[in-house]
């Protein structure tokens, strides 16, 4: 895929993405429903990976995850920064990291999708049990496995970008024009991201360990497990 055809499905998923956000934001009853959505989904998160979050090698990978690539964090003003500078991404960045937001982006257009969804059948009051039910109601098994596919491209692909010769350097010396454009949320998009993944020895195992625990998750809640997030 070349750099046009990335920029493409860029654009394409950050307007879903903006979007979602908007129509959950339209009413104050959605709105709720999905922070207490995104806030239980958070912290039924941080438990299945707790020994990640502990682990001084693997927590800012993480973090990174649950709260950047599936969190309850407001977006919108890192999604408005790409838009802005969509023309000088496609020209200044390689391909692999134009891929990476790309793919990042993918993954919250189709989360948003599915958490929208979610609320709407849940309300505010969400537990193991109303969450599971609605899990299997409102979307189809072949999204939910797409969501942890993007989960798992969007991990490999920072794997790579770790590799790429002198980007750390680049993005330490883009924090201070990013202040002065206005794209700080961007940047600390992209520098915490690279950070995180190249301070591990082995980034494809955590990835790997993330992946196979969301699968298993999924996996007994379309069994109709009577404790799906239980992995011991």
């Amino acid at each position: 895929m070349d750099k046009h055809e990335i920029v493409a499905r860029l654009r394409r998923d950050l307007q879903a993405a903006v979007l979602e956000r908007q129509l959950a934001a339209a009413d104050p009853g959605s709105a709720a429903a999905r922070v207490a959505l995104r806030r239980f989904q958070a912290a039924r998160m941080a438990g299945t990976h707790a020994d990640l979050l502990a682990v001084a090698e693997t927590s800012a990978a993480a973090q990174f995850f649950l709260d950047d690539l599936y969190g309850a964090h407001d977006f919108t003003q890192r999604d408005a920064d790409i838009e802005r500078i969509i023309p000088m991404m496609e020209r200044m960045l390689p391909v692999s990291a134009l891929r990476t937001i790309a793919e990042a982006i993918e993954l919250d257009a189709l989360s948003e999708a599915l958490d929208r969804a979610m609320a709407a059948r849940l309300g505010e009051s969400v537990g193991d049990d109303s969450y599971a039910a609605a899990y299997r109601q409102v979307a189809s098994r072949s999204d939910r496995e797409r969501q942890i596919s993007y989960i798992h491209s969007v991990g490999s692909s920072l794997c790579e970008l770790v590799r790429v010769p002198l980007l750390g350097a680049t993005l330490v010396m883009m924090r201070k024009p990013a202040r002065l454009v206005g794209l700080v949320a961007l940047h600390d998009f992209l520098e915490r991201g690279f950070d995180a993944f190249k301070r591990m020895r082995k980034p494809r195992e955590f990835v790997a360990t993330i992946v196979a625990r969301e699968t298993a998750i999924m996996e007994n809640l379309y069994a109709q497990k009577t404790r799906p997030f239980d992995l011991d």
